[in-house]
């Protein structure tokens, strides 16, 4: 009887093995929304239409500090000579308190939401090859007892956000999901 239930464990945790191979992951690497010939991916600096000063900066270096970490791509701010381009808004940033201290009734926790939109344009052929009209992100942050560190906390929310922002964007671009 043990051996018969060994059996059907090892036979069971082989099935699950077959499976998991065949369930379609692959590796960022293979960037399949991107046709062979594309070398040269320009990131000119995103538009900024929110209020949130220099938010658009900070998103488009984190995305060329992106695709020059994890892809093998010549990364240029400058479209002439590119083979495709991403452009890139910024369309709002809102932040709203979200945690209060119930002794004081004082905002605690803030949140970021960055609302933005995103395209991959092969500049050849004119045929976009990503769009995201609403690309949403959010960071959070504590507020600190003294009043003059709330506006310096802020800015690491806003420098992690980016990151998270291009990480996922160059994800989204090379894995075609």
């Amino acid at each position: 009887m043990r051996l018969l239930a060994r059996a059907l464990g090892v036979t069971a945790v082989a099935s699950l093995m077959i499976l998991a191979a065949g369930c379609g992951y692959h590796m960022a690497e293979t960037a399949t929304r991107i046709p062979p010939d594309v070398k040269v991916i320009a990131i000119p600096t995103f538009v900024n239409k929110s209020p949130e000063f220099k938010i658009e900066q900070r998103i488009t270096a984190a995305v060329m500090r992106e695709f020059i970490q994890r892809t093998d791509f010549q990364v240029t701010p400058n479209p002439k000579g590119a083979d495709a381009e991403i452009k890139g808004t910024v369309n709002s940033v809102r932040t709203g308190a979200i945690t209060f201290d119930p002794n004081t009734g004082r905002a605690t926790t803030f949140q970021i939401q960055v609302n933005s939109s995103v395209e991959l344009i092969d500049l050849h052929t004119k045929k976009v090859l990503f769009s995201n009209p609403n690309y949403i992100f959010r960071d959070e942050y504590q507020v600190s007892e003294s009043t003059p560190a709330l506006f310096q906390e802020d800015v690491p929310a806003m420098n992690r956000l980016s990151n998270d922002f291009a990480q996922t964007l160059v994800t989204d671009i090379l894995e075609n999901f």
